[in-house]
């Protein structure tokens, strides 16, 4: 599609940091991370000891290069010192409070002193111009706000960058789609599911992508494709981008995609070092190569971690962008390596499945996977949404499968989906086509597509 009222290129909030030459930027990371070593000899009973044991000599890691000799900080570490047991300053200095959105046990903590949450503010601003926002937009921000760092943190930037900021926070979609059309919002921020569904709410309310005020969408807080941006970009006329972040780091604002390219999102390497690691041995991988992202933060007061293991997948390039920003870019998230389904042996991302849909005509990007277990053996099922209009065609069906097979039309589209998923991941599934309205719905939070109902016990 043409996209509207676009500018190139895009506003660099800070571009001696930005685009400084590669080599300087990694004297500056050096430079900060001897800092960020004594700091934490100094003030963490934790890194303390770590580094006791791991690197007993002062000058032993001197440059960024040398953080593979000391081991991964991991996510069951932080939730062993709950509440405050990784903290690094006195509590009298924690200005802020966040903690992760855990599924199971104990959430994560992350605090913020004041120079934290300056950073904070500083890093989403300078992401959000990087996505085409400018000074004297207004941002609706459809993140979450509460404990998950996402909705304050976004607010925090528009208002750094000059924008005004229309805190809607998550969910109650048919008053999010009469706040867009009345204040005109320039930028949408939320995560990539539910940008998707306020595109399918406009478009059953019958208002044309070309009506919409938004044109640029930050999107973030789960992996998505570009099944997913191409699908939001037409349903609500955008040019959107990747933001990447997450609660122990910072949150939102540790890297962010140029609107004008869209071939990565810039690592800000002036406060965090990104390494990618082999999932299974732990070793360094060279550019290029797909696996674990593991950050360190170079300028975090209250809570500074070091070589941090995100569980995310994903690649680094450090090659010259075209946006002339030198900070190297990460690919887009794969999955995590938690989230990783093992099939009858076969290892299966969701987003895999997600890029297996693309293009196939008749179904809406809206699905739910769904594990069993028969005898020994796991099962796949992957339900998908019809389009309403392939649905109203077949004459609103009860979507059982001797239904789907008595009609021919239904039959051969649900035969493609198998065929198309076996061939991107080499899994024989059942595909189930199910009414609209019945695959799972963003509502402003993170998605959750995969239903184990295996009893692994």
């Amino acid at each position: 599609m043409a996209f509207k009222r676009l500018k190139y290129p895009s506003m660099i909030l800070d571009p001696e940091i930005e685009t400084m030459p590669r080599p300087q930027l990694r004297r500056l990371q050096n430079e900060r991370l001897r800092r960020m070593l004594r700091y934490l000899r100094e003030r963490s009973a934790f890194y303390r000891e770590r580094l006791r044991r791991s690197a007993p000599g002062p000058d032993s890691i001197r440059s960024v290069e040398d953080l593979h000799r000391l081991p991964f900080t991991l996510k069951d570490e932080l939730r062993r010192n709950y509440p405050f047991g990784m903290l690094a300053v006195d509590m009298s200095k924690v200005a802020r409070i966040h903690a992760s959105t855990g599924t199971s046990g104990k959430p994560t903590v992350a605090a913020y002193t004041r120079g934290d949450l300056d950073i904070f503010a500083h890093l989403n601003a300078r992401s959000l111009a990087a996505a085409g926002a400018e000074p004297g937009m207004k941002l609706h921000n459809a993140f979450g706000y509460g404990l998950f760092t996402g909705g304050m943190g976004l607010h925090a930037g528009g208002e750094r960058l000059g924008m005004t900021v229309v805190p809607v926070s998550g969910g109650m979609t048919e008053r999010q789609v009469l706040l867009i059309q009345d204040f005109k919002p320039e930028v949408l921020c939320c995560t990539p599911s539910y940008a998707q569904t306020l595109a399918l709410r406009f478009r059953q309310e019958g208002i044309d992508p070309e009506e919409i005020s938004l044109r640029y969408a930050v999107m973030g807080a789960e992996p998505w494709t570009e099944t997913i941006r191409e699908e939001v970009d037409a349903g609500l006329g955008v040019r959107s981008t990747n933001l990447y972040g997450l609660s122990e780091i910072i949150g939102p604002g540790v890297s962010q995609e140029s609107v004008e390219v869209r071939q990565g999102s810039h690592v800000w390497e002036d406060h965090f070092f990104a390494e990618i690691v082999d999932p299974e041995s732990g070793e360094p991988l060279d550019e290029g190569e797909e696996g674990v992202l593991v950050l360190t933060t170079l300028t975090k007061e209250a809570m500074p971690l070091l070589r941090y293991w995100t569980g995310d997948i994903c690649s680094l390039n450090s090659q010259e962008s075209p946006c002339r920003r030198t900070h190297v870019r990460m690919s887009r998230i794969k999955g995590r390596s938690d989230d990783m389904l093992i099939v009858r042996g076969v290892n299966l991302y969701p987003s895999q499945v997600e890029e297996a849909l693309q293009g196939i005509e008749g179904i809406e990007p809206l699905y739910e996977l769904v594990l069993r277990r028969s005898g020994t053996l796991d099962e796949l099922e992957t339900r998908v949404e019809l389009d309403l209009e392939l649905y109203r065609e077949a004459d609103r069906p009860q979507l059982q499968s001797t239904t789907v097979d008595s009609q021919p039309k239904l039959a051969d589209l649900r035969d493609r989906i198998a065929a198309r998923i076996r061939e991107k991941t080499g899994l024989g599934v059942r595909v189930t086509l199910v009414e609209p309205g019945a695959a799972p719905r963003s509502q402003g939070g993170k998605l959750k597509r995969v239903r184990d109902e295996r009893k692994l016990d």
